[in-house]
């Protein structure tokens, strides 16, 4: 069966970092787009960053450029992203995605990213 199970996520000081890692299983992850999500409480799920399916292009929300890489290693059916210099508001729930196009979309379960004020 398809799994997305996100880990790394927990509490960090402001300008701190982390790592979240996705690790995909039952399907064919070199195939796919992968991105980050989060979500903050009362807010909208916000996009972070996505990267294509063989890694060559990745693109980054405004309020992340310059301090998140999301980055995908195929032969380990990865994704992941590197968060430096972290903020307050950049805690979140954080969700792994999967898509391609005439294929179906793939959700994992969410890491909590806590950057106290």
């Amino acid at each position: 069966q398809v799994q997305l199970v996100e880990s790394g996520g927990g509490l960090v000081q402001p300008g701190g970092s982390l790592r979240l890692s996705c690790a995909a299983s039952g399907f064919i992850f070199s195939r796919y787009t992968m991105s980050w999500y989060r979500q903050a409480p009362g807010k909208e799920r916000e996009l972070v960053a996505v990267i294509s399916s063989a890694g060559g292009s990745t693109n980054y929300a405004d309020s992340v450029k310059g301090r998140f890489t999301i980055s995908r290693d195929n032969a380990k059916n990865t994704v992941y992203l590197q968060m430096n210099s972290l903020k307050p508001e950049d805690t979140a729930v954080y969700y792994c995605n999967g898509r391609a196009v005439g294929l179906r979309e793939y959700w994992g379960q969410g890491t909590q990213v806590t950057v106290p004020s």
